[in-house]
């Protein structure tokens, strides 16, 4: 498994402290949002609410928070009308790049990426244009810690998995898309805890970059896409991911 796996973005995350913890926050908070004026406030019959406060849990936001947003969300005319845009492009070499996003103002938020590729050695492209380098797939996150992995590995495949992936101190399980609620329900029954459990884009080829200017220009792409309040998620087919600055 290479560096292009959900894990060591959140490692790189992390090593960068916990003071990104309120725009974590913030952000799922805004997919809450959305999806309780999508579907409703009630988890049970709400599938995309159900994985939102599944995600929400994993990043540690208090009950509290989760309780109070979705009240917030249920009421009349109260907070904003967000819409979902995915943006595509090229980084550094021809990295490719998904970026997706929660907006209120699409303009704002398009002039942003393609501000953030042009000042870093690449450019925003046309819906399409790099997707076919990914696959859409549920991904389970669990620290290897004291897991026993054949275990692991026999509930995951029972529950529905598609795949299972040892990578350095986490197992990645992976699923199809509408089956990741429910191998992370059935997971969550058996006592795991989950690092993340979301469904990402997963790259069927990946680029290395050689150049420590290339490397210096995609960590600072996906920092300035990440500190963006309105970006989701980003995603990339970078090979040699610990070679970021």
């Amino acid at each position: 498994m290479s560096g292009h796996s959900k894990w060591s973005t959140i490692k790189r995350k992390k090593e960068k402290t916990d003071n990104a913890r309120a725009k974590v926050f913030t952000k799922i908070g805004r997919e809450i949002a959305v999806a309780v004026r999508e579907g409703g406030p009630d988890p049970a019959s709400n599938s995309k609410l159900k994985d939102c406060i599944a995600k929400a849990k994993a990043n540690n936001v208090p009950n509290d928070n989760i309780e109070r947003i979705i009240k917030k969300a249920s009421g009349d005319g109260n907070s904003a009308n967000y819409e979902e845009i995915v943006y595509e492009g090229y980084g550094p070499s021809g990295i490719a790049v998904i970026v997706e996003t929660l907006t209120d103002n699409r303009n704002r938020t398009a002039g942003e990426m393609r501000h953030y590729f042009d000042k870093n050695k690449g450019n925003m492209g046309q819906n399409g244009c790099v997707s076919f380098l990914f696959n859409r797939q549920g991904e389970i996150v669990i620290e290897a810690e004291d897991i026993d992995e054949e275990k692991l590995m026999e509930d995951a495949l029972e529950a529905g998995a598609s795949d299972f992936i040892t990578d350095e101190d986490v197992y990645i399980v992976r699923t199809e898309p509408n089956d990741l609620g429910g191998v992370r329900d059935d997971l969550d029954a058996k006592g795991y805890k989950f690092v993340s459990a979301e469904v990402e884009y997963i790259p069927t080829t990946t680029t290395r970059l050689e150049s420590e200017d290339d490397l210096k220009m995609m960590s600072r792409l996906l920092e300035m896409m990440e500190d963006n309040d309105d970006v989701q998620g980003v995603w990339h087919n970078l090979e040699n991911t610990e070679d970021l600055p």
